[in-house]
């Protein structure tokens, strides 16, 4: 490549969001729908040459994002704020582009991310909610007690060994993860856990999740489920919950090339009215 041609090519992050229920995951695969393909064709038909999509994250399948990251190089006069308009122009209405900006030829969506953040949504209303029900586990078997949660997540602060929580069939050579936030809170119906960490383990956090239901309704002391991990007891765990709940929230950056109201907080919480007499 001459020098020319490298001057040439514009590095373009994007924040992209995308209903999971429909798509195999995040990463491209041969015999079914996922996020990386559908986007990587219409970047691949606009530049009329492959292109290859790098995301922050790979989210398994029916898992939403509300700010997941992504890079592509491209070539041509296209300024890179235009980008997301020509993507959200022709793809499907179950992903979109929320903003495109130029970054370093050394910036990486996945390499330069220093944390990821995922949400996790439980409904526990006994009254079942049409428009609830694709973004949220309705669990409501038994009472939920959130506080007991937030006991049994506090230990998980800081680098562990997470085996206990890694699903087979990973890549990943080992089971360490930093975790630097965990916290679970509830809005009306809605229960909500949300883990911050350095990277995430293949199932990671559906597992946790469906273990802290175990504690919250008094199945496992709090005291019980760190013992599980600590001394990762992986056949212990055998609740994973389901992947429509679950969202990656956003992706952290020492230098984020986007607006805070582009990408901190856009997976909007739901509110049920209380009603009075």
């Amino acid at each position: 490549m001459s020098d020319n041609d490298a001057k040439a090519i514009q590095r373009i992050a994007l924040v992209i969001q995308y209903l999971g229920n429909n798509f195999y995951g995040w990463q491209r695969q041969p015999q079914h729908r996922s996020v990386q393909s559908e986007i990587e064709t219409v970047l691949s038909s606009v530049q009329q040459r492959a292109i290859t999509l790098y995301g922050a994250g790979r989210t398994d399948t029916g898992v939403h994002a509300a700010a997941q990251v992504a890079h592509f190089n491209a070539t041509g006069p296209i300024p890179a704020h235009r980008w997301a308009a020509i993507l959200n122009s022709r793809l499907p209405e179950d992903i979109l582009v929320r903003a495109s900006a130029l970054v370093s030829q050394d910036w990486h969506a996945r390499f330069s991310a220093i944390w990821r953040r995922y949400r996790y949504t439980i409904y526990t209303d006994a009254c079942p909610n049409l428009f609830v029900q694709p973004f949220c586990w309705h669990y409501y078997q038994a009472p939920l007690d959130e506080s007991l949660i937030q006991a049994a997540l506090k230990p998980l602060l800081g680098k562990h060994h997470l085996a206990a929580f890694h699903r087979s069939n990973s890549g990943r050579s080992h089971s360490w993860v930093n975790v630097q936030a965990a916290e679970c809170y509830r809005n009306g119906p809605f229960i909500h856990i949300e883990i911050q960490a350095n990277g995430f383990l293949y199932g990671m956090v559906r597992l946790l999740v469906g273990m802290l239901v175990q504690v919250g309704i008094g199945k496992l002391t709090p005291e019980q489920f760190t013992d599980i991990w600590v001394n990762q007891q992986r056949d212990k765990v055998k609740h994973a919950s389901p992947a429509k709940g679950l969202c990656l929230l956003r992706v952290g950056y020492p230098e984020c090339p986007f607006l805070p109201e582009i990408w901190y907080d856009t997976q909007p919480k739901f509110i049920l009215p209380q009603l009075t007499g």
